[in-house]
């Protein structure tokens, strides 16, 4: 799975990394980067297929065009795979509404007794921005404000991924990035693209606790801790 996240760029690296711009509403409205602790119910900056050339703030956590209510959306966090084709909302959300979803690393906890977890933070290629497949979707509240929400793809995890949890998110070769928000794109080449990322290209390392609590978001919590080596 994938439930927190970093993305310890500014703005204007985002904008020279994936030739796109941000609104300067968006950057007058929202909390500004580097976010070194991203979590569900957070608004984050997304590439989509609506608008390839503007990243748009969506909230973390799919609230689908037809739910009653927001509450659905940190249930919705992730998408797996397999249920892509199966559940109409997926489906649909697949063929018409896929995103980019930026980040440089995100956590996951290795159980290391029944109670004691560890938290690790995984990166791609030197601390590089890499990008996640996610889905996204609209829907009005009750005062007709319309929000955009995302929901990141999720797979079964690669070797490297599976001494920490047996599931991970899907993330895009830089060169897959474009084809991935193209709608040109049919259903069944967007569901090939979703693979797991080789192992030999990804590295974890422990991090301190307190990544564990949302209110935490400072550079401290990228930082490797004792020991000072990494764990694959």
């Amino acid at each position: 799975m994938c439930g927190r996240a970093s993305l310890t760029k500014t703005e204007k690296e985002l904008e020279e990394r994936f030739q796109a711009a941000f609104y300067t509403e968006d950057l007058e409205r929202y909390r500004p980067l580097p976010s070194f602790n991203i979590a569900p119910t957070h608004f984050h900056p997304i590439l989509s297929s609506e608008d390839t050339d503007h990243f748009k703030y969506m909230k973390w956590g799919l609230i689908p065009s037809w739910a009653k209510d927001a509450k659905i959306g940190p249930k919705m966090i992730n998408a797996r795979v397999e249920t892509l084709l199966e559940k109409p909302m997926f489906k649909s959300a697949l063929q018409y509404r896929r995103c980019l979803v930026p980040i440089d690393g995100f956590y996951e906890w290795k159980i290391i007794s029944n109670k004691d977890k560890k938290p690790f933070r995984i990166v791609v290629q030197n601390g590089e921005v890499y990008s996640l497949a996610g889905i996204y979707d609209t829907w009005k509240d009750h005062n007709g404000q319309v929000i955009y929400s995302f929901s990141i793809i999720t797979l079964e995890s690669n070797t490297m991924m599976k001494e920490l949890h047996d599931r991970m998110p899907a993330i895009l070769h830089q060169s897959e990035e474009k084809q991935w928000i193209d709608l040109d794109m049919n259903i069944e080449t967007a569901m090939s693209m979703i693979k797991p990322y080789p192992s030999e290209l990804m590295s974890a390392y422990p991090v301190s606790s307190k990544v564990n609590s949302v209110a935490n978001n400072d550079e401290e919590l990228i930082k490797i801790q004792k020991p000072e080596n990494t764990l694959f």
